[in-house]
């Protein structure tokens, strides 16, 4: 079957042959890949070579946001069968800590975990895969269009997570599942992740204003405002006065992946605010801060800044039921995030698409069955 790969030998891309897989576990089940969504990690991989093979292999592959349909299942396999849609979870955990033990491989305290095309483990840019059961999260048929966004949308439940649980636990009367209502929040970035962390947050009732630094008339911009979210310019605002020109921040979800913007907007943070970063930036250019106006600002005002990465199965699950609310609640606009469908041969063209209206390029492997 066909894979697009990381060679170790040269560090490129490529489209080669390699091996279908087959169930060897009970508890195992195997997809036929339907779509594979791109982003900036396989668009680094692609440009810096970025990527561990597994051991004892001389390739990588590559893909880690994905679609798939039930093709078969192992004996012991009970909450899936054949013609389900599904997705997989991303990271494998070390076996050995905690969090791992507990499923909860996103929280990984040794750092010797895998994951699905990136580190030590193949990935979903393929024609078949085969993983446990525990890893698999059943998507409704209602949602297949949009199915494959479920990864960068469980970054977001995290995320969004982890902050209300945060602030429950340490302002008076606050509960985390109302937190959110009626307070301002600020989305930098907006992005698969950033859109999506805008639709999660209106639908917990938050005020959203969105950031970027592309043009008002985009797609971008257009999809928040029919969200019911305010866009900011980000080339016509000065982050040093966000906070006066939007007085109490509540919460900031950072989804640029931008270092010198990520500190920044530290500044627009409000009283008892948290922050919460997703992006990864690369490369080794510094940063100047104001490092004690910054530490005085944290400190004074009971902020919190917090990162965080990767999700678990829980999390997909949340993302799902998200995304069925969104649907009801604003039809087909959720599709539009996915904005460039390509088939796989075409891998090179998607890694390499990138304008102002391109938002989620998404590669595609094969049709459900029930549009064959």
């Amino acid at each position: 079957m066909k894979a697009i790969s990381l060679l170790n030998e040269t560090r490129q891309v490529q489209l080669i042959d390699v091996p279908e897989p087959e169930i060897e576990r009970p508890n195992q089940l195997k997809l036929r890949i339907l779509e594979i969504g791109i982003c900036g990690t396989d668009r680094e991989q692609v440009e810096a070579g970025y990527g561990e093979a597994p051991a004892g292999t001389d390739h990588l592959v590559i893909g880690h946001e994905m679609l798939g349909e039930v093709v078969e299942v192992g004996k012991e396999v009970k909450s899936f069968r054949k013609g389900d849609y599904a997705v997989l979870t991303v990271r494998r955990g070390c076996g050995q800590c905690a969090a791992c033990q507990s499923n909860r491989s996103d929280m990984c305290m040794t750092g010797l975990f895998t994951e699905r095309g990136i580190k030590g483990r193949h990935g979903f840019e393929t024609e078949y895969v085969v993983d446990e059961q525990q890893y698999a999260v059943k998507v409704p048929a209602e949602l297949v269009q949009v199915g494959v966004l479920t990864e960068p949308m469980s970054v977001v439940e995290k995320a969004i997570e982890e902050a209300v649980a945060l602030q429950a636990a340490r302002i008076p009367q606050a509960k985390a599942a109302t937190w959110l209502i009626g307070k301002r929040t600020l989305v930098a970035g907006l992005g698969p992740i950033g859109l999506l962390a805008a639709i999660a947050l209106l639908l917990r009732g938050a005020e959203v204003i969105g950031l970027d630094i592309v043009d008002e008339g985009s797609k971008r911009p257009d999809i928040l405002r029919r969200l019911g979210g305010t866009y900011l310019d980000g080339r016509k605002v000065d982050t040093a006065t966000l906070d006066a020109r939007l007085g109490q921040v509540d919460f900031i979800l950072e989804a640029t992946g931008v270092a010198e913007l990520g500190f920044q907007l530290i500044d627009a943070l409000g009283v008892n605010g948290i922050y919460v970063m997703t992006g990864i930036p690369h490369g080794d250019r510094p940063v100047c801060i104001t490092g004690a106006e910054m530490m005085q600002q944290i400190v004074l005002k009971n902020q919190l800044i917090m990162g965080s990465v990767n999700a678990s199965t829980l999390h997909y699950a949340q993302a799902i039921e998200d995304m069925q609310k969104a649907k009801a609640k604003w039809g087909d606009l959720l599709n539009e995030i996915i904005t460039t469908r390509l088939p796989f041969q075409q891998y090179r063209e998607a890694l390499d698409l990138r304008s102002e209206n391109d938002i989620k390029t998404v590669l595609l492997w094969d049709k459900p069955s029930e549009q064959v």
